[in-house]
């Protein structure tokens, strides 16, 4: 491929705008300017004339649809970190390069699993909404009593970036932080964190105050919390999701909090994402955000800069950084 070519790109949903002038400098890029959701016959479409496909998490790139694929496609760029919407290993039959945008949404979606923590233990969402239909007749002692977060044990599940960021957040609240991944994180790093090692998931939920869903979405992952698992949380626990709706049984979750068997949830991703279940709407116990975790200005910027950097790359005739590689899913 000539160093001089410019890659034929086409990004399936709007992006910020310095994102998007910087790709039309660098590549033949075709945008979404109205930023129409992507029907699967316009996804068949632009992998039959792509060379470079930019999908986002809204976007199923299955077998199927990489079946139409045309032989000039070389890459799927993807804007975001997750890509259990891409059928990894189907793309990497056809021969083709899959990335992703590590990194660059860390602190943010730290910052608002931090944020559900407070807010579900402090019912803030319920006393803001409160206040907005009038109904605040003045302070009592014992008007609208939360919980406490300082000295509580938060169970942290998945303790990649994002749950090292989370727990280096929940650990200066004052709170205890553990732990379940496939392998301990290293030495120093539970030092720094001050962390404990759960190697049985089980044993870790039932003794939790918090817990906090912050792995990816794989299939030995699905439904991880199962009815089960979620059965084993203690009455007054709290469990927050900020990773992918699919790790946790919803109907299970929702059975559970409508019954008070758990004290709260705040969820900002969904098992059947846009759907919310029926039962989460409306339950003043939980706390539920339209995906909000990377929705920042700056977030959103560094996650089209990493995407340009990999398709720069690519068109560079060298191996993009973020390549994806199933064994490590």
């Amino acid at each position: 491929m000539s160093v001089r070519s410019k890659l034929k790109i086409v990004v399936t949903r709007r992006l910020p705008d310095p994102v998007e002038l910087r790709m039309r400098e660098l590549f033949d890029a075709s945008l979404n300017l109205d930023d129409r959701p992507m029907t699967r016959d316009d996804l068949a479409a632009a992998v039959r004339t792509a060379e470079v496909l930019v999908p986002t998490i809204t976007d199923r790139i299955d077998r199927e649809i990489l079946a139409q694929a045309g032989p000039q496609l070389k890459m799927i760029a993807n804007f975001g970190a997750g890509v259990d919407h891409i059928d990894v290993p189907a793309a990497i039959e056809r021969g083709l390069i899959v990335t992703n945008t590590p990194g660059v949404l860390t602190e943010d979606t730290a910052d608002m699993t931090m944020a559900l923590i407070l807010a579900v233990a402090r019912r803030i969402v319920e006393g803001a909404e409160l206040v907005a239909r009038g109904e605040f007749a003045g302070w009592t002692p014992t008007f609208m009593l939360g919980r406490r977060i300082w000295g509580q044990r938060i169970g942290i599940v998945g303790m990649g970036r994002i749950g090292q960021a989370l727990a280096r957040r929940a650990k200066a609240f004052g709170m205890s932080v553990h732990y379940h991944n496939r392998k301990p994180v290293s030495s120093a790093v539970e030092a720094e964190l001050d962390a404990t090692y759960w190697e049985s998931l089980d044993q870790m939920l039932a003794r939790m105050d918090f817990v906090s869903v912050n792995c990816p979405h794989t299939p030995s992952t699905y439904h991880l919390l199962s009815a089960r698992r979620l059965a084993l949380l203690q009455p007054h626990a709290v469990l927050v999701n900020t990773a992918r709706g699919g790790v946790v049984d919803e109907a299970a979750l929702a059975a559970l909090l409508k019954r008070r068997a758990i004290a709260g949830a705040g969820l900002d991703v969904y098992e059947n994402e846009p759907v919310i279940h029926p039962d989460l709407i409306g339950l003043p116990n939980v706390v539920l955000l339209p995906h909000l975790g990377s929705a920042t200005v700056e977030a959103r910027v560094d996650m089209g800069e990493r995407v340009i950097l990999n398709i720069k790359t690519l068109q560079d005739g060298h191996r993009p950084p973020d390549r994806i590689i199933p064994a490590l899913l």
